[in-house]
């Protein structure tokens, strides 16, 4: 069975810094697949060159077959691919509405803008109360909701998540994570970046640690969580 999206022997440079080493990693439809490793592994390098932001300089990105390597990132999210970036970057001097707005802008995506909205003030009550409020007076919790509501304007049918949880409250964790879970209940397909790796695992179907920008171990998330090296590198155990 041809995966949703492919990722073939990448390679990538910052200058004479390389981030990644023949990294290969598949997305089957509808599944959640998790990204392990330490900080600096590489883990964000992954995301932004599938997503069009950074060039790799070998290998390649397919997303239902079609080689989308080097595409702009415009041009990757106009096929349906979405992107959570970490830090949340909305516009904070935009109201929550006009961001969401914002996520409409893609072709394939303006149509439906008025059922979008709708939609995503359904999963997110709290952005409908501060629909005409500036993103940026929000707190980080609700900006990480519009963050996501704003990636879902736009029609994805595979989202990549980075670090969806750094910098929040515990309980507010707990809701991005019941948040990830129910789009994936929706049939969406999942790529999660997050630090934690015991939550990321008991989520996804498959994983991958990346260790120093390579691949070091690919499994079931059940088959690492119960592995003694990611315990002991990861969790602590």
């Amino acid at each position: 069975m041809t995966a949703l999206l492919e990722v073939d022997r990448l390679d990538l440079y910052y200058g004479d810094a390389q981030a990644l080493d023949a990294v290969s990693i598949a997305a089957q439809e509808g599944e959640i697949v998790a990204i392990v490793g330490s900080n600096g592994a590489g883990k964000s390098s992954l995301i932004r060159a599938i997503a069009g932001i950074e060039p790799p300089r070998r290998g390649t990105v397919r997303y239902r077959g079609r080689d989308i390597t080097g595409l702009p990132s415009h041009a990757v999210c106009q096929l349906g691919v979405g992107q959570v970036a970490e830090g949340r970057q909305v516009f904070p001097s935009l109201t929550v509405r006009e961001n969401l707005e914002m996520g409409a802008m893609l072709a394939r995506a303006r149509p439906r803008m008025a059922g979008a909205i709708a939609e995503v003030f359904t999963l997110f009550p709290r952005l409908r109360e501060r629909e005409r409020q500036a993103a940026g007076t929000l707190s980080g919790g609700e900006q990480q909701m519009l963050a996501i509501g704003r990636c879902l304007m736009g029609q994805p049918e595979l989202i990549m998540f980075d670090e969806p949880s750094l910098g929040l409250a515990p309980a507010v964790v707990q809701e991005v994570f019941q948040t990830i879970k129910a789009l994936h209940g929706r049939g969406l397909t999942i790529i999660l970046v997050e630090q934690n790796v015991a939550v990321s695992l008991r989520l996804a179907q498959s994983a991958y640690v990346l260790e120093n920008g390579r691949i070091v171990m690919r499994g079931s998330g059940a088959e690492l969580l119960a592995d003694d090296r990611v315990r002991q590198a990861y969790l602590g155990l």
